[in-house]
């Protein structure tokens, strides 16, 4: 093997550029460190569960994960799901189910389940999109209730120098405003404002309370027993698909990103072993985080090593310079939010509403109406997931054509049929024959454009054969293909 070969492969999956890697990766920390407080609020359980899981998650998910760039924490959509858990039980059977949520994700990733995305239609990844795009932006509003004016002034002044200082560099030319991510220099200028001016802005100190040491490695403390397995089955596989499904939908997103495959299945792989070391520190179960993988992408993230320092990164800030972090007023992570937020949005689906099918269109908005009713990820695409069957079924099922036509010389009556034949329009094939315009003659169905696909589609031929013979016709079958003869063997068998 050529190791030069070796060598700038690597590279290019790990680092293509190290100091943009590094601050990609610190723009990808400030915009966690409000939502995994927040989420670990809705799990029930203390910010520190939530802030160590994301650590952990990030530096194994960067090993062992597909997708690099792709930003994985603690999550809220599987805040959500463990939330019932932790209030009927507690935080250890909180972690006993991560636990065995990962080891279920390793298994469905050794099975090769992460192909399962090809399912996905485009109409729901939009949807996807723009429901969490929304969910973000929310999320952000009741930091803003009942704000101060020096609060108002300081978003402004925030989404000022996010939007403001990359045009500013463009059109100076003066690589040293695009350089550096201008988030990165909104936290760093408003806290400073906030500390010397002495304004009242809530800080990140008032989220809640923040971790003062390293994570620790120990098991869930419960009794090992059925009843505990009887416990956290449940909530347990719940968390396992719901962190799947999120996560794999993010990996694709982040592929259209950068113009970049990834093997899903090992992401679900990935994930699976970040959730038991998770869980076994004594944090959360999470998933991928698309708004964060959007805001690393952005801002110029490529390889693993901006997801390795994403963690890292956030570990530094909540230990060591826990004293600094404390006074980031929250109002510049809401900002780094706000961003990410019309960054994560597809801008461009709005205009598509109009220009594609309404059905594609219907399923991107209903995917969209019930994420953000029910604030489940899951829940959304599982309904466009759906939906998009239903619709793509009806569709496939009005293609199926029979047509007939008369040899009155052969005294012959051919039927053509042409399109699939299921479930869906099996019905409709038998109620196309006009079986008394052939009564007493001989009868040919002629199937060499059609194809049978399950047992409703076979005894619907059998139904057709049946009752032309019932009014005196000698059948014959032309044109069946292999695949369909050998599915009619099998089931007449």
């Amino acid at each position: 093997m050529n190791p030069n070969f070796s060598l700038s492969r690597w590279r290019a999956e790990w680092a293509p550029s190290v100091p943009r890697e590094l601050l990609a990766g610190a723009v990808a920390t400030f915009a966690l460190i409000p939502e995994v407080i927040a989420f670990s609020f809705v799990a029930g359980v203390d910010p520190a569960v939530g802030l160590y899981a994301s650590f952990i998650i990030s530096i194994v998910i960067a090993v062992f994960g597909a997708r690099p760039a792709m930003v994985s924490a603690a999550a809220g959509s599987v805040a959500l799901v463990a939330a019932p858990l932790v209030a009927s039980h507690g935080l250890q059977y909180l972690l006993a189910a991560g636990l065995l949520a990962g080891v279920m994700q390793i298994a469905f990733g050794l099975c090769k389940m992460g192909s399962l995305v090809r399912f996905v239609s485009s109409s729901v990844r939009t949807g996807f999109v723009n429901a969490l795009a929304i969910l973000i932006f929310s999320a952000q509003l009741p930091h803003l209730h009942g704000a101060n004016t020096a609060t108002w002034a300081m978003l402004a002044l925030g989404l000022a120098l996010i939007y403001g200082l990359p045009w500013l560099g463009q059109r100076l030319q003066l690589k040293a405003l695009t350089a550096i991510p201008s988030p990165l220099i909104c936290v760093l200028v408003l806290t400073l404002l906030g500390s010397f001016m002495g304004l009242p802005l809530k800080t990140v100190a008032d989220l809640g309370h923040l971790p003062d040491s390293l994570p620790l490695l120990a098991l869930p403390e419960i009794p090992a027993s059925l009843e505990t397995l009887r416990i956290i089955a449940l909530p347990a596989l719940a968390i396992a698909m719901v962190g799947l499904l999120e996560s794999v939908l993010t990996a694709a997103v982040v592929d259209d990103l950068t113009g970049t495959p990834s093997n899903k299945s090992r992401e679900c792989t990935g994930l699976g072993l970040a959730n038991v070391s998770a869980s076994l520190f004594g944090g959360i179960a999470g998933c991928g985080m698309i708004g964060q993988a959007v805001g690393n992408v952005k801002y110029g993230g490529r390889g693993r090593l901006s997801t390795l320092f994403a963690g890292v990164f956030l570990l530094i800030l909540m230990v060591a310079l826990k004293p600094w972090v404390s006074r980031v007023p929250v109002i510049a992570l809401v900002a780094i939010m706000v961003m990410v937020s019309v960054s994560t949005f597809d801008w461009k689906s709005l205009g598509n509403l109009v220009r594609h099918p309404r059905l594609s269109s219907s399923v991107m908005l209903v995917t969209v109406i019930i994420t953000i009713a029910t604030h489940n990820l899951a829940a959304g695409v599982v309904a466009g997931v759906l939906l998009s069957g239903v619709f793509f079924t009806f569709k496939v099922a009005n293609m199926l054509q029979v047509r007939g036509s008369l040899d009155e010389a052969d005294d012959l009556y051919t039927w053509t049929v042409s399109g699939q034949v299921f479930f869906a329009s099996a019905d409709a094939l038998i109620e196309a024959f006009d079986v008394r315009a052939a009564a007493g003659r001989r009868a040919r169905i002629d199937v060499s454009g059609a194809h049978f696909w399950d047992i409703t589609a076979v005894g619907a031929l059998d139904k057709v054969m049946e009752r032309l013979r019932q009014h005196g016709c000698r059948v014959e079958l032309k044109g069946l293909d292999d695949a369909s003869q050998r599915l009619i063997e099998r089931i007449r068998v």
